[in-house]
């Protein structure tokens, strides 16, 4: 099994945990490499998982709308990147609660150079209980 494969699963089995995020891109900032991104969000790591470019496991956050050093949220989806080996966690610290199509949206301002999908807590959860109710 491949290094990607492993890590992607350790990601899936971390959503719906709480956990800490240590912002080192505050809402506002530019990247480091690519000044024309803006972050529209807090972004950081979270060090319970070594990504594959043999860093801290990077991390969006939810639901603080202005800069921060750190926080603690929840594990509420994934981006999965397919050309590229930084996936990243989405964690939610607010109890708002967004589509896929929301995050995209909040993401797409860097995660538009990649080909992605996002997978998100409970989303698979939701919908099957929207088809049981449905067949009744």
């Amino acid at each position: 099994m491949s290094d990607k494969i492993i890590i992607r699963n350790k990601l899936k089995q971390m959503l719906g945990q709480t956990i800490k995020v240590y912002i080192d891109r505050p809402i506002g900032s530019k990247h480091p490499h690519h000044k024309d991104i803006i972050y529209k969000l807090n972004y950081g790591y979270i060090k319970e998982i070594i990504a594959e470019d043999n860093e801290f496991q990077d991390a969006y956050v939810l639901g603080i709308d202005k800069p921060i050093k750190s926080c603690i949220g929840k594990v509420y989806a994934i981006v999965e990147r397919e050309d590229d080996n930084e996936d990243k966690v989405i964690v939610n610290a607010s109890n708002k609660e967004y589509s896929i199509e929301e995050i995209k949206d909040i993401v797409d301002f860097q995660e538009q150079y990649f080909k992605y999908q996002i997978f998100k807590f409970f989303a698979l959860f939701f919908n099957i209980i929207l088809v049981v109710k449905s067949i009744k």
